[in-house]
């Protein structure tokens, strides 16, 4: 329900989010605040230690991730206490103990555990921490979790999605929270407030419980971004569920998507990590989640291409999570790859990105009759994704995804998995931000296990949306005259 409470928010917001943007399209605010100082030296400390516009705590986050692990302890505790009636006895077996990997329900594991790693990191990042300072509280946090959280062995697979995948879900929460408050132009009303917290929980717990002292909003530079909105049905045109049971043809979705500091902005380039990132929530009448799903340059370099191409490589951080029905598989992953605009005319623009890489995934049937076969391992993984703008009127929408879950690391299942998808839109401009949309997915599994032979699901589905952009056109970078 919380996250389903988040796209709720992020649909309410996405008017108001494009509202403070433009604002600030005439002039770049900066927020001033006295430089930190050392308190052994009182030199101040360097920019490159500190977020732009903030004050630092290192001990309230810690304060904030202990608090926040004693209360989920004790409200699952409530709920099941057999494996959350934490002792001292059961925190040294977990310390001593060696790491597993655990069978606990993939929604827990793979969905639940890395938004419980993004709350650590938004207690940190509300804090004024840096990114990487950030992820290494969050990575603490999971293991205070795993070891006194649990009465259960420690969980390797847990440990990469709430300390490894909590961030790369977590950064993309904090930043369109903060832009939902204004980054910095004006002092934010209580509905940004209330609508900051309801995207990073954590950031506006910081804001409320400590007053002024993190009132300053993290400047982010007044990025080039693209948002959407979508709400409409789609209905299936092709299903095989394998072993699933409980398939519905028709759901109802809501879908919000944001393409955040998209490369091509004269005088921007990639200076933190998700100074670029990609972010995709769905919510699925059917379902619940159907999909959750975000990307972010770690490290990496801008360039040209002549006159016309301008983009970014390096090193991105990936979180997916998808459910179309019949299966769910989620990985959290390091890939190498690129973003870029090709500006193929004053009007028509192509904008894209590749990744190949490799993380840890998790594959299970949905709903599956009288078998397992939930299964873990090494997951290598590519991204191919492509918008074609034409002017102010139209794009189209093209993405693919591969997944390789192999037997690698597979604990005691083994088998493997291959799944692909692929997706494609196109979206009508009606009149300024209004817009319908038509969307094709195709979701396709093919897994092979020791115990249960071969085994293959399918799911199409055609749908029809209305649509809600984030500006009037369709996110290309407008170079000027720097072109």
């Amino acid at each position: 329900m919380v996250l389903l409470g988040m796209v709720v928010l992020l649909s309410a917001t996405v008017i108001s989010v494009p509202m403070a943007a433009e604002k600030q399209t005439s002039q770049d605010s900066q927020t001033v605040t006295e430089p930190l100082k050392d308190p052994a030296s009182g030199a101040s400390e360097p920019e490159s230690s500190r977020e732009p516009g903030a004050r630092r705590s290192f001990l309230i986050p810690v304060v904030d991730i202990i608090g926040f692990d004693l209360l989920l302890n004790l409200t699952n505790r409530s709920i099941d206490g057999s494996d959350y009636d934490s002792s001292w006895e059961t925190i040294q077996d977990n310390a001593h103990g060696p790491w597993v990997v655990d069978d606990d329900p993939f929604a827990i594991n793979q969905l639940w555990h890395p938004y419980q790693g993004a709350a650590y990191q938004g207690f940190a990042r509300s804090a004024g921490l840096t990114f990487w300072r950030s992820f290494a509280y969050t990575f603490a946090g999971s293991v205070l979790w795993e070891i006194a959280g649990e009465t259960t062995p420690p969980s390797r697979n847990d440990q990469i999605a709430s300390g490894i995948g909590g961030n790369f879900l977590g950064e993309p929460l904090f930043r369109m929270a903060n832009m939902v408050l204004g980054n910095g132009e004006t002092k934010p009303g209580f509905w940004r407030e209330l609508a900051a917290a309801g995207i990073s929980p954590s950031t506006g717990f910081n804001r409320l419980a400590f007053g002024s002292r993190f009132d300053a909003i993290y400047d982010d530079g007044n990025p080039v971004y693209f948002s959407r909105l979508q709400i409409g049905a789609s209905t299936a045109t092709q299903s095989d569920p394998g072993t699933s049971t409980q398939v519905r043809d028709n759901e109802g979705l809501i879908d919000f998507s944001m393409d955040y500091g998209m490369p091509g902005k004269p005088g921007a380039g990639v200076e933190k990590p998700f100074d670029y990132f990609s972010f995709q929530i769905t919510a699925s009448s059917a379902n619940g989640f159907e999909n959750v799903l975000t990307r972010g340059i770690l490290f990496g370099k801008n360039y040209e291409g002549g006159d016309r191409v301008r983009g970014l490589w390096g090193l991105y951080g990936t979180y997916d999570y998808i459910a179309p029905q019949s299966f769910r598989v989620s990985t959290t992953a390091l890939a190498v790859g690129t973003t870029a605009q090709w500006s193929i005319s004053d009007t028509t623009a192509l904008q894209g990105t590749a990744l190949l890489g490799a993380g840890y995934g998790a594959v299970g049937t949905i709903n599956g009759a009288d078998e397992n076969d939930y299964h873990y391992g090494v997951a290598p993984l590519a991204l191919l994704a492509l918008r074609g703008n034409f002017g102010d009127r139209s794009s189209i929408d093209f993405a693919a995804r591969d997944y390789f879950v192999s037997r690698v690391a597979a604990a005691d299942t083994g088998g493997h998995d291959n799944i692909v998808r692929a997706e494609a839109s196109f979206i009508l401009r009606l009149s300024h931000k209004q817009a319908v949309s038509l969307k094709y997915l195709w979701n396709h599994r093919d897994a092979s296990y020791p115990d249960l032979g071969d085994r293959t699901q399918t799911r199409a589905t055609v749908g029809l949306f209305y649509t809600r952009l984030g500006h009037d056109r369709f996110g290309t970078v407008d170079w000027g005259p720097d072109r």
